[in-house]
């Protein structure tokens, strides 16, 4: 078990976690991002309820909404996602889907908001969308820390890397064995 280091208050203890799995997960999210996270972690991992979320239909309700519902809507499908294939990757099989269905809404649901958000936030979620995998593998990361099972089972990180190139479920693959990964459609992933 690794020591943990105690932080004055909530979002120092989880910004020192994004750095830290930032750092051990080789990616460089940029600050706009990271900030994402930490205040993403903040506001959602207390509340247990996102588990029970049907994504899709949020997903469909936030197109169809305007406004600030509009985007609160689609901006928690987004979030949702974005924590469910980070910190959760295991609940896509066990809800019969994969991890790339999560990463594919989370990623649709921040371009949509990039089209639709003034220029500031517009740029925020353009970042969310451009870097939601290196997000995703950060929290990974995050996950795994200190952790004895891995998030990634190998079946998981084959589906993730290949639908994704998710560096993290690469790198999970790698560990499991020496062989060369080749994507089912024929072409090599580096």
């Amino acid at each position: 078990m690794r020591d943990i280091e105690l932080q004055p208050t909530a979002a120092a203890h989880w910004h020192a976690l994004v750095c830290e799995a930032e750092q051990k997960a080789h990616h460089e999210l940029g600050e706009d991002v990271q900030s994402y996270l930490v205040f993403l972690l903040q506001r959602f991992l207390s509340k247990p309820e996102i588990a029970s979320r049907i994504l899709a239909l949020d997903y469909l309700a936030g197109l169809l909404a305007a406004g600030q519902q509009q985007h609160d809507q689609l901006r928690d499908v987004g979030d949702i996602c974005l924590l469910h294939a980070g910190f959760y990757p295991q609940r896509a099989r066990r809800r019969r889907v994969s991890v790339a269905y999560y990463v594919e809404l989370g990623i649709g649901a921040y371009h949509q908001l990039h089209n639709a958000a003034s220029h500031s936030l517009g740029r925020l979620y353009a970042q969310l969308s451009e870097r939601f995998v290196p997000a995703m593998d950060v929290l990974q990361t995050m996950r795994d820390l200190g952790a004895d099972t891995p998030a990634l089972d190998p079946l998981t990180a084959f589906d993730l890397w290949e639908s994704s190139g998710s560096q993290r479920a690469r790198d999970a693959l790698t560990d499991i064995s020496t062989g060369t990964l080749v994507r089912t459609d024929g072409r090599q992933h580096h």
